[in-house]
């Protein structure tokens, strides 16, 4: 494993812990306390998935491609609510996801030594499910689009219109830009996937 790789896999596993305990920390504390102390209940979880990290990282790390893929899946489905959340509802961020997720899948079958049927297997079958998670990102995006009453407003604002924004126009947005998001995701997945697929043989970047 290249150190391209293990930087990568430090970060993209690293990570999950120390988020994970940073918004149970404030969202658990949010509710009940002082923001002094939600503050203390945020750090302190984020603390406590460093302290594990710290036990397990370098583990995980050398074992990635032999981790199970619904822990994979499970991991990419957090990245992308955090994605969601993070900017607010706009899919188009969520788009990024498809470079790690594309050149991880294609790697792992290099890696393993998969025959050309059973790496395109692998492959399509993580094309399906990685595009299926955006499908619902962007429904969750346009539900609450649909849901806001200054959606237009706001469509207006932002892209500085010289015109009313109507519903029909935000359905058609809505439609229009989700299909062009889907497709770019599946392309950009695939040739992701195809570009690290072949380094047959698990050979270095």
């Amino acid at each position: 494993m290249s150190r391209i790789e293990q930087w990568s896999f430090g970060i993209i596993l690293g990570a999950v812990l120390p988020i994970t305990g940073l918004l149970a920390g404030w969202w658990g504390s949010y509710s009940y306390l002082s923001i002094t102390w939600v503050i203390v209940f945020a750090a302190a979880g984020m603390a406590a998935g460093l302290v594990v990290d710290g036990f397990y990282l370098k583990k995980w790390i050398a074992k990635a491609y032999d981790i199970d893929l619904r822990v994979w899946a499970a991991i990419y489905l957090f990245y992308s609510v955090c994605l969601f959340g993070f900017f607010m509802g706009v899919p188009v961020f969520n788009l990024a996801l498809a470079v790690p997720s594309g050149l991880f899948i294609g790697r792992k079958a290099a890696v393993k030594h998969m025959d050309a049927a059973s790496g395109q297997r692998l492959i399509s079958s993580t094309r399906w499910f990685t595009t299926g998670v955006l499908v619902l990102i962007c429904a969750a995006s346009a539900w609450f689009a649909l849901r806001s009453p200054s959606t237009p407003a706001d469509l207006e604002g932002m892209l500085r219109l010289p015109f009313e924004v109507t519903l029909p126009m935000i359905w058609g947005l809505i439609a229009l830009g989700g299909a062009l998001l889907l497709a770019v995701h599946w392309l950009l997945f695939t040739k992701c996937a195809r570009f690290t697929r072949g380094w047959e043989g698990g050979k270095k970047f």
